[in-house]
């Protein structure tokens, strides 16, 4: 869990930095990549443990 946090803050920052400066608009896109691919990891780990456990 703690990695999911410090990749989306790492994400917004990038993105943040991105819109506001001139030039660094591929800073915007790779926060943007970033952040969809961190919630695309946190999604697969989480259906992953719910198979995982018994029915009953």
């Amino acid at each position: 869990m703690v990695i999911f946090l410090l990749l989306v803050l790492v994400a917004v920052a990038l993105g943040i930095i991105g819109a506001a400066a001139d030039g660094l608009g591929h800073l915007l896109a790779i926060g943007i990549v970033l952040f969809v691919a961190d919630v695309v990891f946190i999604t697969v780990r989480g259906a992953r443990r719910l198979r995982r456990r018994p029915i009953r």
